[in-house]
């Protein structure tokens, strides 16, 4: 059995164990991975340790520890209220709004794991003062951020297009844009339907004098103006200056702290640990997986099918598959490349191609294993987050299996481009 092969069946086996006896399956991954990169592959720790994504942990408990002291100092409650005044008192549009900001923030040029950071908690506090479910609204951020992923000016479109330019093939910005938000519309659309958004409608947000007046929501206390000042300082150091969404939250969190020590303190008890080792464990295994080229392996395998609508639905599968756990950038650049000799025959159009693999490598960052997903389990207050990771693992796992084949079907088969 090849190196490859085995590096996938042990995937495979962290996932079962891992559901059936209840362990962290970040803990058995960083076992998986010293096993099988020790081994298997015969690297060494340094080579090991090359996957772990340090820019990851430093987002997840940078983001998770400021939203902890903003949760402790009223600061979330007071958001939720203005949310509440926004929309008059309407929640059923809460989640169109969250994925209207995040759509937005991608759009004119945030990467989308700093627009999922800075929405997320807010959108899931707000899920959790009026009970609706965390999965709809972490769902409808993400679908959001996806959505406006591909204009373009966005990241996501300008490395798209670059490579298109870059591989002499057929392309279209605006298919490409439309494409990845049609998508995702529509995939909000299912969600906010399945998943209660329907019944949100009738609701309205309490009477904001009474509710307020006990909670003390009406005031600006010195520490809220002071986190308020903060979350926006971290959308100007992501948006406007490209600083890492990570270290800027815990710097910010770091200065809070300092001034309001009683309030701030119970927050870093807060920070999301389990997730950060679940996250940072899987992660760090698949990074094995790449040092030992499985994914190279599986592309090129495909590739050489020879039957291309098969091969277009197969890389279609992968990019899906291999992006719910790492990079959808970098799954787009290896993918990408893999089509062109069969883009080159002219049985396939390359634009069409191009917007579905596009769209299967991003819009399953709503799994748990990826950075969005980790970001709004992380995010979520008041949660089962055993449970919640059960949620986005099965709704990202229905997500890899249904979108590709939907997208191959709608913009492959008929041939565009």
């Amino acid at each position: 059995m090849s190196a490859e092969l085995i590096s996938i069946l042990v995937l495979a086996v962290v996932f079962v164990i891992a559901t059936t006896r209840s362990i962290n399956m970040g803990a058995l991954a960083f076992a998986a991975a010293f096993g099988v990169g020790g081994l298997v592959a015969g690297l060494d720790a340094d080579g090991i340790f090359a996957g772990f994504p340090g820019d990851l942990f430093v987002v997840l408990v940078g983001v998770t520890y400021l939203f902890a002291i903003a949760r402790a100092n009223g600061t979330t409650d007071w958001l939720v209220h203005a949310a509440i005044r926004l929309v008059r008192g309407r929640i059923a549009l809460i989640p169109w709004v969250m994925f209207a900001i995040t759509g937005a923030l991608t759009a004119i040029g945030a990467v989308s794991p700093a627009a999922v950071a800075i929405v997320a908690p807010i959108a899931l506090s707000f899920a959790a003062r009026y009970g609706i479910s965390p999965l709809l609204m972490g769902a409808m951020v993400v679908h959001g951020a996806q959505g406006g992923g591909f204009s373009p000016i966005s990241i996501y479109g300008s490395i798209v297009n670059g490579i298109v330019e870059r591989e002499n093939l057929p392309g279209s910005e605006l298919t490409l844009f439309l494409g990845s938000l049609v998508a995702n519309l529509v995939i909000a659309g299912i969600v906010f339907v399945l998943f209660g958004g329907l019944k949100l409608s009738g609701r309205r947000g309490e009477p904001e004098q009474k509710e307020q007046g006990q909670r003390g929501g009406s005031r600006l206390t010195p520490a809220i103006s002071a986190t308020l000042a903060a979350l926006v300082a971290l959308v100007v150091a992501v948006l406007g200056f490209d600083l890492d969404a990570g270290l800027s939250s815990l710097t910010l969190a770091v200065v809070l702290s300092a001034v309001w020590p009683d309030t701030s303190r119970k927050a870093v008890g807060e920070i999301a640990w389990p997730t950060v080792l679940l996250i940072c464990g899987v992660l760090t295994y698949v990074g094995v997986m790449e040092e030992m080229g499985t994914i190279d392996y599986a592309g090129h395998a495909v590739g050489d099918i020879g039957i291309p609508l098969l091969a277009a639905v197969l890389l279609c599968y992968i990019g899906a598959i291999v992006s719910a756990f790492a990079s959808s950038v970098g799954i787009m650049g290896a993918l990408i490349p893999l089509a062109v000799p069969f883009l080159a025959q002219g049985e396939i159009g390359a634009i069409g191609m191009i917007t579905a693999l596009a769209i299967s490598a991003t819009v399953v960052d709503v799994s748990p294993f990826s950075t969005n997903g980790a970001l709004v389990l992380a995010a979520a207050p008041d949660v089962d987050r055993e449970r919640f990771f059960r949620q986005l693992m099965v709704y990202g796992g229905i997500v890899v299996a249904v979108v590709p084949a939907a997208v191959w079907l709608v913009l492959v088969v008929p041939g565009f481009g």
